[in-house]
């Protein structure tokens, strides 16, 4: 065959890394947190945790009535971390015909979208955040270059111009 041909290694195929144990265990520390758990055993808190928080929507369900929420969540991977954790307890988010990818539509009690709902996914989407941008850094530091600092600003600032007759105040 005519040419060269790179294999170029994927750094993320089917390996588990540091950084996604450390994200698990935060995750669930956060959805215990938001159910009022004192327990500290891993999988089973997080189980626990959940069928609380569901135990409470069922509650709240008997008392409230439901209403829904719209949803703007332009980035895709907060998107799918609300679409799931809504799945998670039970509520079908859904998006009606014509509207954006990025609204999500959630049917249940208000009280339940504003103090458990929406608080922990705000919880976790900021873990989140910041276990891709430390992932990101390290994969682009370790497969590309060590230098991750912005690009240095060229030229001089350009100065204000001078106020014309028109706009000077008196």
């Amino acid at each position: 065959m005519g040419g060269d041909v790179r294999v170029v290694p994927c750094l993320l195929s089917g390996m588990r890394l540091p950084l996604e144990g450390t994200l698990l265990e935060k995750l669930r520390k956060i959805e215990a947190l938001h159910a009022g758990t004192k327990v500290d055993g891993e999988r089973e808190a997080a189980r626990r945790a959940a069928e609380r928080i569901r135990a409470r929507l069922a509650e709240l369900r008997e008392r409230e009535r439901e209403t829904v929420y719209r949803y703007s969540l332009r980035d895709p991977w907060k998107r799918k971390l609300f679409v799931a954790l809504c799945r998670r307890y039970g509520l079908t988010p859904y998006r009606e015909y014509g509207q954006r990818h990025s609204t999500v539509n959630v049917r249940a009690p208000e009280t339940f979208q504003k103090k458990t709902l929406w608080p922990e996914y705000l919880a976790l989407a900021e873990e989140l955040d910041a276990h891709l941008a430390e992932l990101t850094e390290r994969v682009i530091r370790e497969a590309i270059n060590d230098d991750l600092s912005e690009p240095a600003e060229s030229g001089e600032p350009k100065a204000l111009a001078e106020p014309s007759d028109d706009t000077a105040q008196e």
